[in-house]
Order: structure tokens, then C-alpha cells, then sequence
């Protein structure tokens, strides 16, 4: 299953069809309509979360890279926090679970190793560990990942990052690992995107770029 998922992806573009509250586009329907965009647009795989996953899934026939954003009360990591999640996920037809594979707390006393292993065992499913520094792509290996990605630099308060993508990062986990490494985060050109292939990336992934009108819009306006 991993092997599937990750050679369907390799070289291509994966879309984050994320939307949050305030936007108009807030709502199951039309990110499964933007998922299609990006399929007929020629991307490789669509990033979303739930509750949208099953939308999407029944609109377009791209893997979909499934996360849960969970804000609990006390606790920093919201993608995918506990093995409750991962599994509305695997239910809602995702072809792959990314996750927060920082060492952070979870609820209770979840650790990223137990989780990784879980979904593996009972879900059956590859694992995209989603990582701030490269000691945590390196242990998110060591757990098991099938992938790891670059989504939560600049996300941590110990791995802050400037403006764009994270190119040290990048480049460091190309070279230590050798699952493959997902580049995403602040990617806003085609440029860039090939860049990041061009450093060793296995896939990109692109969201507000491409699938955030309001923040598209501000850019131009911005540049204005």
C-alpha cells in the first residue's frame, strides 16, 4: 500500500485543498471541487482534512494524503493528535495518514512511535510524519514512516524559519534519509516547486498558492 501511494506521487504536484471558517469556500462541496481543479490541472495527489475527505474522494480519483485538525486544550500538536483521529480518516477513505511527528505531548501520553505503529498495524495504512527539524524527520524514520515532510517549519517554537520555503531543511533530509521527503510549506511559484524537486524532493506540496483565493488576492493587492 505505502509503495503504491508514494510511486502515484513521485515527481508531482500534491494540492492542499484546506479551507478554514470565514472563507466562502468553507465547506465539504467545494474543496471536493477544487480537488477536481487540481486533478484536471494534472496534480498527483490531493492534501486535505476531514470533513472533507469524503467529498472528495467521491469527485476526484487522486490519492489523498488525509490529516485531522484536532485543537485540544492544553496541547500544541492539532494534525492528527491521537489514534481516535487517524482512524475517522482511514474511514473517510484517505490513502495515507499525515500527522504531527514532532515530540511534543499528546493527549493521553500518546507518543508519536505508538501512534505510527498503530495506524501500520489496525489501519493498514502508510504514514506521512509531518516535522519542524531534521533530528525529527531522522526519528520519524527510525519509527517507521513511510514519508516524511517538511510541513511544520517555522511551526514550532524551537524551529522558526524566514520567509518562503525552508531550503536548509529541505536539503538536510534528503541527505540523511532514505524514505521519501516531501517538500511543503511557504512553496509559491512553479520555480520553487521545481527547485525543490530539483533538491531531491519525492513530491511537493502547494496550498494557499493555489487553492486560497483570499490570500492570492491580498499578494497582488499587496504588491500594489
Amino acid at each position: 500500500m505505502a509503495a503504491d501511494v508514494t510511486q502515484r506521487i513521485k515527481g508531482g504536484l500534491v494540492v492542499s485543498c484546506q479551507s478554514e471558517e470565514g472563507s466562502p469556500f468553507h465547506s465539504p462541496e467545494m474543496m471536493a471541487r477544487f480537488a477536481r481543479a487540481a486533478e484536471l490541472g494534472g496534480a498527483v495527489g490531493i492534501r486535505a482534512k476531514e470533513p472533507d475527505i469524503r467529498a472528495i474522494k467521491q469527485m476526484c480519483s487522486l490519492p489523498v494524503l488525509g490529516i485531522d485538525k484536532v485543537y485540544l486544550e492544553g496541547f500544541e500538536v492539532y494534525i492528527t493528535p491521537r489514534f481516535e483521529d487517524a482512524g475517522r480518516i482511514a474511514a473517510a477513505g484517505a490513502d495515507l495518514i499525515a500527522l504531527d511527528a514532532t515530540p511534543r505531548p499528546r493527549p493521553d501520553g500518546e507518543t508519536v512511535s505508538g501512534l505510527v505503529g498503530r495506524i501500520k498495524a489496525e489501519l493498514r495504512l502508510p504514514v506521512m510524519a509531518d516535522i519542524s527539524t531534521l533530528a525529527e524527520a531522522r526519528a520519524a524514520e527510525g519509527m517507521g514512516a513511510d514519508v516524511v515532510a517538511t510541513t511544520l517549519s517555522g511551526y514550532t517554537s524551537y524551529a522558526p524559519r524566514g520567509e518562503g520555503p525552508d531550503w536548509g531543511l529541505l536539503a538536510a533530509i534528503v541527505a540523511a534519509v532514505r524514505v521519501p521527503v516531501i517538500a511543503e510549506g511557504g512553496i509559491a511559484t512553479p520555480a520553487e516547486a521545481r527547485r525543490a524537486i530539483d533538491m531531491g524532493a519525492w513530491a511537493v506540496v502547494v496550498g494557499s498558492a493555489i487553492t486560497r483565493p483570499i490570500d492570492i488576492t491580498k499578494r497582488f493587492v499587496g504588491a500594489l
